[in-house]
């Protein structure tokens, strides 16, 4: 394969559509990921403690003699006791730790009972989603764009925004201007299984002209994954942002295309209704320019002044040249990396790119680049749960999304992340988070192709990191 080169757009006529771009397999390339089932229970709060033992207190001169009638009943005392009149105790086996403790509870002498809570080191959290390996924390097999070498750093994120009490950027409203979201059980239509009704607040469907934006596609679900699917619930996958509130604003139809006008309308919808954050995983064609779409750009202008952060997909056609929206001066705009750390093959660069996240698919032959591989076999998708196949009744973690589509949310969720945290202060402006972005961005690239990343890979961790560029004592 030759070395990447860039050829000047080609501008036949001038089309105002946009589109999404990301690439679906084919329903038999899914056919290994199986359909995931609906849950079966879910916890507001996970359960982290040792499902094999409990930890009892026992009144002053009766340890043994409770030891004793507590091994009688099944439970068996641990070597090594916490401290005097204190036992671990061992759970016999088919008894759950609830039924355990309203069983020791009610034991004459028994101070105490309570579960043997796991702590997890500092500077990490690691959920426990199952992903398709049916094990806790087996969404880590899958999204090596959030944890992993050339990942966005999501473990250190989720443990900075906690330690600031804001879980997950609780409270940020992100709006996803897409094909709609699979947000609720409404007629024909179905919620995601790893969304709850309660990460939503309301939006409205500019192509059907009403307030039901339910997606037809599964783009704008999967994009509104990325950035705050259901985290810690034993299911699925993980979301960046899990604890911020998704805006539902339908702005492309079933085949992923869309006026300029109405996606313009969505902008305004968002601002004047609260979101604090836009995504657009849209592109218009490489003949497109600023003139052309005037609508939109005063709309995004209105959303920088209002203090909206605005972000996009920079394009997929591996142009030197940035597509619109994300080209306009008032949108973050946003590459596609592999796993590998490398550029992806599809993605566009140049003059205006802030920054890359992860894209997925195969390696750009950059010849100085130490990180691309273009001829090896091609780096895995991104992955989220969406729709599996043309039914928006049937979910699953399918195959086949790769692109600057699945790039851009990822600095959504960042945005959101760093507002929640207040490591700028409480109203940080769009200048100053994409500065923040920047600054904290791990630098990518060799022998003359840094350029191509922009400021580097997203490093979220970094970003919402207490103290460095632009930080504000809380």
């Amino acid at each position: 394969m030759p070395p990447r080169t860039h050829t000047a757009s080609p501008q036949p006529h001038v089309r105002r559509r946009a589109r999404v771009r990301a690439w679906w397999a084919p329903a038999f390339a899914c056919a290994a990921l199986a359909v995931l089932p609906a849950p079966l229970a879910r916890a507001s709060e996970p359960q982290d403690y040792s499902p094999q033992q409990v930890v009892v207190k026992y009144a002053s001169g009766h340890a043994q003699p409770a030891r004793t009638a507590s091994a009688q009943a099944g439970g068996q005392p641990q070597a090594g006791e916490p401290a005097p009149d204190t036992r671990l105790v061992r759970l016999p086996s088919g008894e759950s730790v609830p039924r355990a403790l309203w069983r020791l509870r009610h034991e004459r002498n028994v101070v105490w009972a309570v579960p043997d809570y796991r702590a997890h080191a500092a500077g990490q959290l690691v959920p426990n989603d199952i992903g398709t390996a049916a094990v806790p924390g087996g969404w880590q097999q899958l999204q090596w764009n959030f944890s992993g070498l050339d990942s966005v750093n999501a473990p250190e994120a989720w443990a900075n925004v906690a330690a600031a009490g804001v879980p997950g950027g609780r409270g940020v409203v992100v709006a996803v201007l897409d094909t709609g979201v699979a947000y609720a059980n409404r007629g024909a239509f179905r919620r995601s299984p790893d969304f709850s009704r309660f990460q939503f607040v309301a939006g409205y469907d500019f192509i059907a002209h009403n307030t039901l934006p339910n997606d037809r596609n599964g783009h704008g679900t999967f994009v509104a994954g990325t950035i705050a699917e259901s985290t810690n619930n034993r299911y699925g996958l993980t979301g960046l942002a899990y604890g911020a509130r998704i805006m539902p604003v339908r702005v492309l139809d079933a085949d992923g295309e869309g006026e300029a006008s109405t996606i313009a309308e969505g902008v305004r919808f968002a601002v004047n209704h609260g979101a604090r954050v836009i995504n657009l995983s849209l592109e218009f064609s490489s003949s497109v320019t600023a003139s052309d779409i005037p609508e939109l750009i005063d709309a995004l202008r209105y959303a920088t002044r209002h203090g909206v952060f605005v972000d996009g997909a920079a394009g997929n056609e591996a142009h030197a040249a940035i597509a619109y929206p994300a080209r306009a001066r008032y949108v973050v705009a946003v590459g596609a990396t592999t796993e590998h750390g490398c550029l992806a093959d599809y993605s566009n660069d140049g003059s205006g790119l802030t920054l890359v996240a992860p894209g997925g698919g195969a390696d750009a032959n950059l010849a100085g680049d130490p990180n691309c591989r273009p001829e090896q076999q091609a780096g895995r998708d991104i992955f989220q749960v969406t729709f599996t196949g043309s039914s928006v009744r049937r979910f699953g973690i399918p195959s086949g999304y790769e692109g600057t589509s699945m790039a851009a949310p990822h600095v959504a969720a960042a945005a959101a992340l760093i507002i929640a945290s207040r490591v700028l202060g409480r109203h940080p402006t769009p200048a100053q988070i994409t500065a923040r972005l920047r600054a904290t961005a791990r630098k990518l690239g060799g022998g003359g192709d840094e350029g191509l990343y922009g400021a580097g890979l997203l490093d979220v961790g970094a970003a919402t990191r207490p103290g460095g560029p632009g930080a504000v004592a809380r």
